[in-house]
């Protein structure tokens, strides 16, 4: 077996967090599996899809807000970083945490897949992966490439145990304790 970066990192947590720290505000870096990434600058349609979730989650859970973005520590020993597209958790829930908030409280994360040769690796397997080892409840990952919507659910081990795969146009109920349907035709209209 090959060792991989999590094994061996580029570098440390702390050395990340401060090449973030300096980074200008167009390019937002995520510390994955011990490998240094650049995360994609969204496009207009993925900003969309993400105005729109936002919207849903307000309407039917007024309690709770999607963040755009905000940095959360993920994967086992809390060695990861990432920038999900959106976070779902309390209203005020980030509040005096910083830019790499800790996960606990989080109840979903949700990944908008980019067009770039990288998002099969980093968004259907190792953010789902970090997310799953953060003990995060929900990963839903908007899928633009196969056009569905995929959520995973309960996990267990560093993995998720349960996942849904949804064409767009379907009726997507999100377990507990996220709690909010998603009717999924309107994604059609941010398809290119």
């Amino acid at each position: 077996m090959t060792p991989s970066f999590a094994d061996h990192p580029q570098m440390t947590v702390d050395e990340f967090e401060e090449l973030a720290h300096k980074a200008p505000e167009t390019v937002a870096l995520e510390f994955i599996q011990g490998k240094l990434e650049v995360k994609p600058v969204p496009d207009g349609d993925h900003g969309a899809i993400i105005m729109w979730l936002l919207r849903l989650c307000m309407q039917q859970r007024p309690e709770l807000a999607l963040y755009p973005e905000q940095g959360l520590v993920t994967q086992e020993y809390r060695n990861g970083r990432a920038r999900p597209d959106g976070v779902l958790a309390p209203f005020d829930h980030f509040v005096g945490q910083g830019e790499w908030a800790g996960s606990d409280g989080v109840l979903m994360t949700v990944e908008v897949t980019s067009h770039d040769p990288d998002t099969d690796r980093r968004d259907r397997r190792e953010k789902r992966d970090g997310y799953a080892a953060a003990g995060i409840p929900v990963y839903l990952l908007i899928d633009r490439d196969e056009q569905e919507v995929v959520v995973y659910a309960d996990p267990s081990r560093g993995k998720y145990a349960q996942r849904a795969t949804y064409p767009y146009g379907s009726q997507v109920k999100l377990p507990d304790p996220v709690g909010i349907t998603l009717d999924t035709d309107k994604l059609k209209d941010y398809t290119r």
